[in-house]
């Protein structure tokens, strides 16, 4: 019987993913595997049961990676699973970045008691709230993961000229692209060629403030900004600064802080990107799967902390070793196997900075003492028996 703890309430289209082998619910003491969506978990103490943790959604600023990684805590997240709810928010935005539609109707509210003269009153005020159409413009997408690539294929869709950034491109993300989408090299281009900039990257150390002054600089005049990934990408203060001289002519952020709300052209959403049922039940789903593979056959898929590794199953018994990526690891756990004269029926390893991952099949031999000997080798961090 396995257990896992849920932080926060879990879509049950997620949680009937687990059979009767799991005991599932927030309440449950020393988990085996732990599912979360935005709950902070840095100040969490984790049993030493915790073998992972799914986060339902594609951010894990709210899981503490390193402290998981010295633990032997796989992280997993759930990328693509919300990306057409996301991207569908972000064509919204598109749209109500330039035709003003939220300040006329917030307007047209203000029409009320006036009885017939509401027509007359529309007709004559609605020129305020002009704004240009999308088509034939161009866009620049910042990121072209699985909602950047949407974004992009949607946007040439409606007839936007499309360029897109990204230096770690994948093989799949290129193939999903829309041979249409212009890709672009050097991010100064997109900040230089587009009306429209909708940014898609994770915030880290080197994305911070990616945009700011000098960037703003660079960009048309009047240009549309929108970010529905991370507060942090955006300098609010240079933003401000460029609403304010008409440098930008509007923001649309999915991430609402105190010092933009209330700004004339910033549309401020309450992070809505990635809520609906359809997008809830997708990350639940996800995550439970992933669970489910690393407990029940200790494959790893979409973690954020160690490789992607998934074998087939072909002995009784596997072993799976977390440990650190230093050289001669792999050779002192297999000449263990050797010196106890146990045979390896499949292995494969990989790493991921600073950890690595090791899966080893092996026959119906007793395989207590192996794994008491690898466990006791310099370096390796956590051990299993499948």
């Amino acid at each position: 019987m396995f257990k896992i703890k849920t932080y926060n309430k879990i879509s049950k289209s997620g949680l009937r993913e687990f059979d009767d082998k799991y005991t599932v619910g927030d309440e449950v003491e020393n988990a085996d595997g732990a599912i979360v969506r935005s709950a902070a978990l840095h100040e969490e103490p984790f049993p030493k049961t915790l073998k992972a943790i799914a986060r339902a959604g594609a951010g894990t600023n709210n899981i503490p990676i390193d402290r998981c990684s010295e633990q032997g805590i796989v992280v997993f997240n759930t990328p693509g699973a919300n990306a057409n709810a996301v991207k569908e928010l972000v064509i919204a935005g598109l749209l109500i970045s330039s035709r003003r539609v939220i300040s006329g109707i917030e307007w047209a509210k203000t029409l009320k008691g006036n009885g017939e003269e509401v027509g007359k009153m529309v007709e004559k005020g609605k020129g305020a709230f002009a704004g240009p159409e999308i088509k034939g413009k161009s866009l620049g997408v910042i990121g072209l993961g699985a909602i950047g690539v949407m974004v992009a294929n949607a946007a040439n869709h409606l007839g936007m000229k499309v360029y897109g950034y990204d230096p770690y491109l994948s093989v799949k993300s290129a193939w999903n692209l829309n041979h249409n989408a212009i890709h672009i090299f050097d991010i100064n281009e997109i900040f230089e060629k587009c009306d429209y900039i909708t940014i898609h990257v994770p915030l880290t150390d080197s994305t911070k403030n990616l945009v700011n002054s000098d960037s703003i600089a660079r960009m048309k005049d009047g240009v549309r900004i929108l970010n529905f990934a991370r507060g942090g990408l955006v300098d609010n203060n240079a933003l401000k600064t460029a609403l304010e001289s008409g440098k930008v002519s509007s923001y649309v952020t999915d991430f609402p802080s105190d010092d933009i709300l209330g700004v004339d052209g910033v549309i401020a959403i309450p992070h809505l990107g990635a809520s609906t049922p359809e997008s809830e039940d997708n990350c639940a789903s996800m995550a439970a799967r992933e669970l489910i593979d690393y407990i029940e056959n200790g494959n790893i898929v979409n973690s954020v902390n160690l490789p992607e590794i998934t074998m087939p199953r072909s002995g009784e018994n596997r072993i799976c070793v977390i440990h650190k990526n230093i050289p001669n690891m792999l050779t002192a756990i297999t000449a263990i196997f050797a010196q106890d004269n146990v045979n390896i029926e499949n292995l494969l390893n990989k790493s991921r900075g600073d950890y690595a991952y090791t899966m080893l099949d092996v026959g119906a031999a007793d395989t207590s003492a192996v794994a008491e000997e690898i466990g006791a080798i310099d370096g390796v961090i956590r051990l299993r028996v499948i």
